[in-house]
């Protein structure tokens, strides 16, 4: 990539593009050599924000097919969002002025599935197992009263309220969201074939 996105329709093509690059076998790995490590030595500019799962298969570089310097990357079992997290997406948003927050949803989510299960039996997992779990219930509950019983669209359910949770949370980020300066979007990736798609049209 040359030249870097700055708008949030320009970053989502560009997420786009890259991820079909991955799908296909024909990622081009770009921003990963040396030279380009030494001149994001003093500044970043990344143009999009990827919260997502910690999940080992759900590398944001290499299934979006970026390299140094282009994602601003936060994750978290379950894409669960607490002060950190917060904190951080809105350094990128305000302070590195990234045009695009991502949360980043995958079908088979161990999280959500745990969740499921604490709904269905009332029992929560111990130590601190059980704050990503609880964090993730109210999602579960809002499917499970809409008649939705299958796990992989619960995840797709929690990633969109996991988006409108951000913007509520966060002043500085609906506040950019507001000006048109951000945007947030909901993405489900697949662990079978790779594709990443849309789930929400920008806030």
């Amino acid at each position: 990539m040359t030249v870097r996105p700055t708008t949030p329709a320009q970053a989502i093509a560009e997420l786009r593009a890259g991820n079909e690059r991955f799908v296909s076998g024909t990622a081009k790995h770009p921003n990963q050599d040396a030279d380009h490590r030494a001149a994001l030595a003093r500044t970043q500019t990344p143009f999009a924000v990827i919260f997502g799962c910690s999940d080992s298969r759900l590398a944001a570089e290499i299934i979006f097919d970026q390299g140094l310097g282009d994602l601003f990357v936060v994750r978290t079992a379950g894409h669960t969002a607490g002060a950190g997290v917060l904190g951080s997406i809105e350094y990128a948003v305000t302070i590195l002025n990234t045009p695009l927050v991502v949360v980043l949803g995958h079908n088979s989510c161990g999280a959500v599935r745990a969740a499921c299960d604490a709904v269905a039996t009332g029992d929560t997992p111990s130590g601190f197992l059980g704050t990503v779990v609880d964090a993730v219930v109210p999602s579960v509950q809002h499917a499970m009263s809409q008649q939705v019983h299958d796990v992989d669209e619960i995840v797709d359910i929690h990633t969109q309220r996991t988006v409108g949770q951000l913007v509520r949370l966060s002043d500085k980020l609906a506040k950019a969201v507001t000006e048109g300066r951000c945007a947030v979007v909901g993405m489900s990736y697949q662990l079978s074939d790779g594709k990443a798609r849309l789930l929400t049209p920008a806030s």
